[in-house]
């Protein structure tokens, strides 16, 4: 035997070889045209996808083997569908996760990033990054993603890196990014911004403390009530509803600000609520944002009480240099023995708690640099926000599932600016310089040598880098080489815009918002390849974003490491093999839908694997009997010599039956992966691959190989076909489980002695329903004869009938099914050990026989009918009968439930109904016949 597999299925031995092969021979690489241009076009239609870059810092996760599962499916599958596709892989420097990761390392030799210069720090980040920063794509490699490894990016490569600079600097140069003070989202243990999207509201137990604050002539006094009270060193008012009779005749007059004596109006604004505490609010503008709005609408000091660590920062008070919640549990005893604090109590808090680090955020008064995203550009045109909001509206990106469009239009259209500002030493740094002298700044690529301002050469670079998300928002075109110029590359011809986004809900807004609005933004002014002006619907980043579900546990919670039911995805390949955990996934996989991952299905997988695996070594046993009797295999459809597109007219019904079954699925498939039914698609491949071939088409093959009979024409025939079909339904599961068909593959061609058509299977062409002959008629055939085998093998084992003792049968039918019996005796003496079959005109009756909707049947087979149990089991069979109708009748009467369903289904549905109407009447018909009892 030629290349015999081994008798076990072991996934450890092909998928290392496998990934090694596919990785080294760069066989999912493409190479541009040189010149991508309306002349000279693709060979083939592109298929683009821009893999979400991991961080660099990461280790694969559930979610990663989710995302990479589904977009390698669709990878796979479109280039064996002949496009040209390309899926671009890389990393991202995660400027807050890498410089965390760094500095613990650092302080496990008892050293901070400030014992280094800016420059040796990063420094030590990049060896970091070259000694643990690629654990990530390794694993990947080990999954055996079909990236373009050659286009492999790292958001800090340095071309990435000039392409972040030159998008700062155009925007600033179209008035679009400006630095300024605002409130922001601090966390205090990484000392940076962060963004709304990397906070978490928690709702915790707190306090709500009620502060008497009096009148500066000693009048009288107006209590307030806050949940943090330390910030109250920072206030500059108290505000009250202008319409609050209580304090009406107050605004304007000045209170003592306890513990400080400084004196502060009373203001009237709207944003103070009667209903809440006592109606009058403290006016902190440097920690909080909506006192930072209501300051300005009064003009108000923004003074800041704490630094960097959220520590007192006020020197000469005696609070100075108290962490925060220190400081408060002091302001409050102070404030208790000057007899100011009235009362404390119980209130529940919503913290906003730092996704990072799990610190409490504190709202901060800071300088930081914003894209005006509502603003128009001084070049002209829409702002960055209103093309973002009409590449969607007007269909040219279509989300998947379609409420993301909704969740979409929400966030975009109450947007407010970007702020792209991180105090970090890790990052793309601000290409920005400060001038010493006249205090202006100077925006450019390269660093100046004066101030473009005054000229002074007293200049000094901005500290803060980009935010991460503002380089990883640029991807789908600087990945594809566009630069500042706006020339067309031949990258970027070819492969943009992208067609397909697949990623998480989470990253919804952190990123796929941000790649539309810049995406649309930069490649706007870029010229179509023919030189035509490009629009909006060829300057989206890409055409389509499919958003998938969540990998849960087998119980639905979602995991996380307090639960402890984080499931490892290496652990489980370990154990499983990728492709089953692949199947899986790709199984559960359905728009808008959680996966439940639970390892008995997993396990399930990989015995279908193994059963597909057994299935190959009989294909390769038959090869090897056929070539000892002069048998050999040619792949290829059998072609009719008078109907070239039919197969011969001695074709046999299983041999018929199983390319039109193929034809369907391959139809199948191709439906459910365009509207991302992944698992439909490995649902109907499962189906076919282990219930139509392997269960059946294996076993009826059986009696047409007759190798003790060289040159018989059915052997050929049947052998032929056997081994095109496996080789083709190889094709049809390689983008789900690409491991095993690669291994099967290549050595079903050894077996043959023939060479494999392509280096892999993945270079090969996909099946599809035309490349098969097809027939209606030969599936319901077919069909009615499975249904024939399966209502004799029950009612054999309900009469206990030994499994090897062969017993005659009687049926009554119509001629069809009938002579569909006659010719098909040899499948039901194989697969239902029919001896002899009796056509009767009559339905015969008793326990020894069965009703279904086409036919009725009986064995012939002696035993003592149990009447009793007969009965019982007609009851229960007409009570179930009775419930199905019932319930499609109540379907059926729903005017709207037929308004809306596909015809298919309706069709479906009445069919159903109409042969559970017909088989009521036949066991209604043998109750009656039962002596009474």
């Amino acid at each position: 035997m030629q290349n015999e597999l081994p008798k076990a299925y072991d996934p450890a031995l092909i998928e290392e070889k496998w990934a090694k092969f596919w990785a080294d021979e760069h066989l999912f690489d493409v190479t541009t045209p040189n010149a991508a241009t309306a002349h000279n076009p693709l060979a083939s239609p592109a298929f683009v996808q821009l893999l979400p870059p991991p961080n660099v810092t990461g280790r694969l996760h559930m979610g990663h083997m989710l995302n990479q599962t589904e977009m390698d499916i669709l990878t796979r599958w479109h280039r064996m569908l002949g496009d040209t596709v390309v899926w671009v892989p890389g990393t991202d420097h995660a400027g807050i996760a890498t410089q965390m990761m760094v500095e613990r390392q650092l302080a496990t030799e008892g050293k901070k990033r400030t014992d280094f210069t800016r420059e040796e720090f990063t420094a030590r980040v990049w060896e970091w990054k070259q000694q643990y920063g690629g654990a990530i794509t390794e694993q990947m490699r080990r999954l055996g993603v079909s990236v373009d490894w050659s286009r492999e990016y790292f958001t800090m490569d340095d071309r990435l890196s000039v392409a972040v600079k030159e998008a700062f600097v155009r925007l600033y140069e179209q008035g679009l990014i400006y630095r300024g003070a605002y409130i922001v989202n601090w966390d205090p243990m990484l000392g940076t911004a962060v963004s709304d999207l990397e906070v978490e509201n928690e709702e915790r137990a707190g306090k709500l403390y009620f502060i008497r604050y009096p009148l500066a002539d000693g009048t009288d006094s107006i209590v307030i009530a806050t949940t943090r009270p330390e910030t109250m060193l920072g206030d500059v008012a108290v505000a009250v509803n202008p319409t609050d009779e209580r304090y009406k005749h107050l605004v304007g007059e000045n209170l003592v600000l306890p513990l400080t004596g400084k004196e502060i109006p009373i203001v009237a604004d709207d944003w103070a609520n009667p209903e809440f505490g006592t109606g009058a609010v403290k006016v902190t503008p440097a920690h909080d944002p909506n006192d930072f709005a209501l300051g300005q609408r009064h003009n108000l000091p923004q003074p800041s009480i704490m630094d960097a660590q959220a520590r007192i920062e006020l020197p000469g008070s005696p609070y100075d240099g108290l962490d925060r919640f220190e400081a408060r549990k002091r302001i409050v005893a102070d404030l208790e023995a000057d007899g100011l604090l009235v009362d404390v109590k119980d209130h529940a808090l919503t913290l906003p708690i730092s996704q990072r680090t799990g610190a409490v955020i504190e709202p901060r008064l800071s300088m930081q640099w914003f894209i005006a995203v509502n603003k128009e550009p001084s070049t002209g045109g829409d702002s960055i926000a209103a093309n973002a909001i009409a590449a969607v509206r007007d269909g040219h990106i279509q989300f998947t599932p379609e409420m993301y469009s909704k969740t979409y239009f929400e966030w975009m259209n109450n947007l407010h600016d970007w702020c792209i500002s991180r105090q970090l030493w890790w990052g793309h740094r601000i290409p920005a310089w400060h001038c010493g002298a006249c205090g202006k700044i100077t925006v450019a690529l390269d660093a100046p040598d004066a101030c473009e301002h005054c000229g002074s050469e007293e200049i000094t670079q901005e500290t803060d880098v980009l935010d991460t998300w503002f380089s990883s928002g640029l991807l789908p075109f600087t990945v594809f080489g566009r630069n500042g110029s706006n020339e067309l590359t031949p990258d970027l011809a070819a492969f943009y815009p992208t067609q397909l986004l697949v990623t998480g809900f989470d990253i919804l807004f952190f990123w796929v918002a941000r790649m539309i609005m810049l995406g649309c933004h930069f490649t706007l002014d870029v010229p179509m390849p023919d030189g035509s002006k490009r629009g909006l619907a060829d300057a989206v980043p890409f055409r389509a974003v499919y958003i998938h579900a969540l990998v849960r546990d087998a119980n639905r919670e979602k995991m996380s490491k307090t639960k402890g039911n984080v499931i490892d995805p290496i652990e489980i390949i370990t154990r499983y093999g990728t492709d089953a955990v692949r199947f899986t996934l790709a199984s559960q996989a359905s728009p808008g839908t959680d996966i439940a991952f639970n390892e008995a299905r997993t396990e399930g997988y990989r015995a279908f694997a193994n059963k597909i695996w057994n299935a190959a070594r009989f294909l390769q046993m038959s090869i090897d009997r056929g070539r000892d009797a002069g048998y050999g295999v040619t792949l290829g459809v059998p072609k009719s010599t008078v109907h070239p597109h039919e197969l011969p007219d001695e074709t046999p019904l299983e041999t018929r039956w199983i390319f039109s079954a193929l034809s369907s699925v391959a139809t199948e498939v191709e439906r459910a992966l365009a509207a991302y039914r992944f698992d439909e698609a490995a649902n109907a491949i499962y189906q076919f691959f282990w219930g139509e071939f392997c269960d059946w088409y294996l076993e009826l093959v059986k009696l047409r190989l007759n190798f003790d009979a060289p040159s018989d024409p059915d052997t050929a025939l049947a052998l032929n076909a056997l081994v095109t079909v496996f080789e083709a339904a190889l094709r049809l599961l390689s983008p789900f489980m690409p491991f095993l068909t690669e291994e099967l593959w290549h050595a079903l061609y050894a077996s043959i002695g023939s060479a494999a058509p392509a280096k892999s299977i993945a270079l090969t062409r996909y099946p599809i329903a035309a490349d098969f002959p097809h027939s209606d008629v030969t599936l319901r055939a077919m069909e009615d004869v499975q249904q024939l085998i399966v209502t004799i093998r029950g009612l054999r084992k309900d009469l206990a009938v030994p499994e090897k003792e062969t017993t005659p049968i009687q049926l009554h039918a119509d001629l069809r099914i009938t002579a569909l019996a006659e010719a098909n005796a040899d499948m039901l003496a194989r697969m239902a050990r029919v001896s002899a079959v009796e056509m009767l005109v009559e339905p015969p009756a008793g326990n020894n026989a069965r009703a279904t909707a086409n036919f009725d049947v009986a064995i012939v087979y002696e035993r003592k009918i149990d009447f009793a149990a007969e009965r019982e089991r007609l009851t229960k069979e007409l009570a179930r009968l009775n419930k199905g109708l019932e319930a499609a009748e109540k379907q059926l009467n729903n005017e709207g439930f037929i308004a809306r369903a596909p015809a298919h289904i309706v069709e479906g549905l009445r069919k159903q109904h109409a042969e559970m109407l017909a088989l009521k009447e036949k066991v209604e018909a043998a109750l009656a016949a039962l002596p009474p009892g």
